[in-house]
């Protein structure tokens, strides 16, 4: 059995996509199963064994999906091999559907690539499964948390400053935890976020191996981010979260697992105080999970 994904976005679209690929490896265990996506992010999932192949999504090779000439030899020899073919790209105006299947006995599956059904993980299952079969559990677990007491990891960063808190409270914030509640701070940025980003506070992991930050992780008492990809591979490390959303829909993209709480205040996160924050990380840390 050969399995091909084609999966696209960042961290956080690949990440609520492991309970479909999970959903496959156990349907298949023997399959050998390859992803065409964000080739950093499905390392994660090449580790635990749940792909056998990461393909980068900004090859070249895949504009030939979309054009309405005849797929290139290569290419469409390497596509018959797959006995499956679930395709999460967008596909508007059906040129890529046009190219699939390949051969008989070839299947194709597909959903949206922008989930409509709430969490985001359930959209992604739902090609898979069969009659009458439940979702079932929409949280894969990429580690087993053995949390640090009052080590504490804040992402104050996201794909959109439209969903990110106003910086100079997650200052207050990192000041706050140090000073008053004598936390031990890690603050994970990325590409996205300026490298000064509350410079001089805390442990910096700036551009780090996703795997090192998941490692980190879940040695964190509490995680505090966004509506982030980093937020999911939080949850997915186990780490207790609390999550800061302004324009999107948590009840889409907060991540299904346990011990993940959702402040939101409205459109605009500025509406989201410091004082309610400081509040929401004082109940968590005292949560005995």
């Amino acid at each position: 059995m050969h399995v091909l994904v084609l999966r696209g976005g960042a961290l956080g679209d690949f990440l609520v996509t492991l309970p479909a690929l999970a959903l496959l490896r156990q349907r298949w265990p023997d399959a050998r199963i390859e992803c065409v996506g964000n080739r950093t992010a499905a390392a994660l999932a090449l580790h635990r064994g749940l792909i056998d192949a990461a393909h980068s999504q900004h090859d070249s090779r895949w504009a030939a999906l979309y054009a309405p000439e005849p797929l290139p030899p290569g290419l469409a020899a390497w596509l018959e091999r797959f006995d499956l073919v679930l395709n999460y790209w967008p596909d508007p105006h059906q040129e890529l559907s046009r190219h699939l299947p390949r051969r008989p006995g070839q299947t194709l599956l597909r959903a949206a690539a922008h989930p409509v059904v709430a969490p985001a993980a359930a959209h992604f299952c739902a090609p898979l499964l069969l009659p009458g079969q439940a979702v079932g559990d929409l949280h894969y677990r990429l580690r087993t948390p053995a949390p640090t007491p009052d080590r504490v990891a804040l992402h104050p960063g996201s794909g959109s400053s439209r969903k990110n808190w106003p910086a100079d409270r997650w200052r207050a914030l990192a000041h706050w935890l140090q000073a008053e509640r004598q936390c031990g701070v890690r603050v994970i940025t990325g590409e996205a976020e300026p490298a000064d980003l509350l410079a001089g506070l805390g442990i910096h992991l700036r551009q780090r191996p996703l795997d090192e930050v998941a490692d980190e992780l879940a040695r964190c008492r509490l995680f505090i981010g966004h509506d982030s990809g980093i937020s999911h591979l939080a949850a997915a490390a186990g780490a207790p979260c609390l999550l800061l959303f302004g324009p999107t829909d948590p009840a889409m993209w907060a991540p299904p697992a346990p011990g993940v709480r959702v402040l939101q205040r409205g459109a605009d996160l500025a509406d989201l105080s410091l004082a309610e924050v400081q509040q929401a990380v004082s109940a968590a840390l005292s949560d005995p999970r």
